[in-house]
């Protein structure tokens, strides 16, 4: 359990309780209590609570010093104005982000999402087994939220298996939207960092100047291969050496599947690799039922205009017996997500701001 603290200063602010974990400081809305540590990482320290006015389990997430790299503080925004807008049950759900004391000078950023029990990166590690039809109602829910966020022209750009949180009875939803952009952006080209090298499609590998919703499927294609033998199909070092992995897998490819590499340096890069007939999937996971090795086969495909759509996965035989495409109803407008990159951190935590007044539709507080 986290440990309950006098305020800071010894000025106890209406509505707020204090609590020590992992030698940080949160500062809650009394409602949210308990609170237990759960996890902590790059991203911020997360704690489980209860919301004792629904009596509803959360997670609260907070994100110290919100604004002190400013990259950072953009993915966080970017977060609060997509998940304000997606409503689906395997896409995790923003319940509330606490409001702060002060509008012009807060730091600290408080989210506060449904509690999940762990995540498939846990699952995939553990010693837990994993049977057919886990990994086909795993596979079925991904590609179920993926939809979802195409409808709404969202690319999610980093999905692996950390990225896929589950509960006891193999619900999941994805989560972490802060790499998100919408498809139709002006600017396709981004040259930030996207989607974890070993869930990273060729075509980011290659630097393509454009690139689509294909670039998500390729990364469902490998958290399938992962569910299947329990371990990254491509744990590449390095750029490269990741591309060297995929070739060895998939084989070297022909030239009119190379033509969608729009720098010749890349291209030649691949040309250059030496000839491998690849390695059948089959073989690689021979315990895969043959509809399932048949649907990865579809996904991990080099050029992105050949890869499956989500909308065909789900159609496919594999998963014909789980995707009933009337219980699926698309968002229900497309989602703005353009947000200018050089924005100053006084016009972020102002933005933030507006946000987060959007879960606390009663205050009047303009501090």
């Amino acid at each position: 359990m986290a440990t309950p603290v006098e305020p800071p200063n010894g000025t106890q602010i209406l509505g707020k309780h204090y609590f020590s974990m992992w030698q940080a400081l949160f500062e809650i809305d009394t409602k949210y209590v308990p609170i237990k540590p759960i996890g902590r990482g790059a991203y911020g320290i997360v704690c489980s609570s209860v919301n004792r006015d629904t009596n509803e389990k959360v997670a609260i997430k907070k994100i110290h010093n919100a604004f002190e790299n400013r990259i950072d503080a953009l993915r966080t925004l970017r977060e609060l104005k997509l998940l304000r807008h997606l409503k689906h049950e395997n896409v995790i759900g923003l319940k509330d982000v606490m409001l702060p004391i002060h509008r012009t000078s807060f730091k600290d950023v408080y989210l506060v999402y449904e509690l999940m029990d762990t995540d498939l990166h846990q699952i995939i590690k553990s010693s837990q087994s994993l049977s057919n039809d886990h990994c086909q109602y795993f596979l079925f829910q991904l590609l179920r939220g993926l939809k979802y966020l195409h409808s709404a022209n969202i690319l999610h750009r980093d999905l692996k298996p950390g990225n896929l949180l589950i509960n006891a009875n193999c619900d999941l939803k994805i989560c972490d939207f802060g790499l998100a952009r919408t498809s139709s952006a002006k600017d396709q080209f981004m040259t930030e960092y996207v989607v974890t090298r070993w869930y990273r499609a060729p075509e980011l590998l290659l630097c393509c100047d454009k690139y689509g919703t294909s670039i998500d499927v390729w990364s469902v294609g490998c958290i399938f291969a992962e569910l299947l033998g329990r371990k990254p199909i491509f744990p590449g070092t390095e750029c490269l050496n990741q591309l060297k992995l995929i070739i060895n897998i998939l084989g070297s490819q022909r030239e009119e599947d190379l033509e969608f590499i729009d720098n010749p340096k890349a291209r030649n890069y691949i040309k250059s690799l030496p000839y491998t007939p690849g390695i059948p999937l089959s073989r690689l996971y021979p315990h895969g039922q043959p509809l399932g090795i048949d649907l990865l086969q579809k996904m991990l495909v080099f050029d992105p205009s050949k890869r499956i759509s989500v909308t065909d996965a789900l159609q496919h035989p594999y998963m014909s017996a789980l995707y009933d495409p009337n219980s699926n109803p698309p968002a229900q407008v497309p989602i703005d997500l353009d947000i200018d990159e050089d924005l100053d951190e006084d016009t972020i935590r102002e933005t933030m701001w507006s946000e987060i007044l959007h879960y606390h539709p009663e205050s009047t507080l303009e501090v």
